[in-house]
């Protein structure tokens, strides 16, 4: 074979070794994405049980607090009040964790729900953290009830009251906003079919329950948002326990990953 032919050969065979490299760097990238996503769904269900024990156990302590007939006289020496407050903005943090996590998995499927699933956890977040802070403001406002003594009792129980019922719109308001944010997340999930279809499904009809309850709620049906959580509730609850369990479906992870990583077949 003279010189000719040999650096014909050689030109002729780059091509197909420069495809077999970028294929085996694609499969190396998408199993390092897969053990990588598997950890990432582990932490997500544990983040979204995490805010039920956070946020539920501590309103019910802070709320029934707030609920006394002589809390306005109590509150500002009730360390568990505080604790519990403390404890639901631990809360914050844990779904804006959610929408943090989320985002590189959601990103490769749909980028514009995946930014929309993030600003809605963010937006939850923040809002929640409002509505507590509102709250923690009856120790401020039972000090000075307390130092006053009986004087301007009606002006105090004026201001308990505005701060509880800061709280409790602010929780319904940050709950529509994840009801409607979470639509899209569902319809994502069921389109990618990173869940099981029906896990995907009872979280739309979950969140669309919620958000009209709570909506229903700010209008002023008491109660309606307290029922309208049972059906979306349990869906989150099952969701956390699924991602711990079993994650994504390592074919949708895969074909996301693939096509983040620009995988050619040889």
């Amino acid at each position: 074979m003279d010189e000719t032919t040999r650096t014909a050969v050689s030109v002729a065979e780059v091509p197909a070794e420069a495809r077999r490299l970028r294929y085996d760097d694609g499969r190396e990238a998408v199993q390092e994405e897969l053990s990588s996503t598997r950890r990432t769904a582990r932490i997500v269900g544990m983040l979204v049980l995490g805010g039920y024990l956070t946020y539920g156990v501590g309103n019910a302590i802070a709320t029934g607090i707030a609920a006394a007939p002589d809390y306005l006289s109590s509150v500002s020496t009730s360390t568990l009040f505080t604790a519990s407050a403390v404890w639901m903005l631990l809360n914050s943090a844990l779904v804006i964790g959610i929408g943090t996590l989320m985002l590189p998995i959601l990103r490769p499927h749909n980028k514009n729900i995946a930014l929309g699933y993030f600003a809605t956890r963010v937006f939850e977040g923040i809002i929640l953290a409002v509505g507590v802070i509102s709250l923690l403001s009856l120790v401020i406002v039972s000090r000075s009830y307390t130092e006053a003594g009986a004087a301007d009792a009606s002006y105090f129980g004026t201001l308990g009251s505005l701060a509880i019922n800061g709280n409790f719109m602010a929780y319904n308001v940050a709950m529509v906003g994840l009801g409607l944010g979470s639509l899209f997340f569902c319809y994502l999930l069921f389109r990618s079919n990173l869940v099981p279809r029906f896990l995907a499904v009872w979280g739309l009809v979950g969140y669309a329950i919620f958000a009209t309850g709570c909506v229903l709620e700010i209008l002023g049906f008491a109660g309606t948002g307290l029922v309208a959580t049972i059906p979306g509730g349990l869906f989150e609850i099952f969701f956390g326990i699924w991602l711990i369990a079993k994650g994504f479906n390592p074919s949708a992870i895969t074909i996301g990953a693939a096509n983040t990583a620009g995988v050619v077949t040889p």
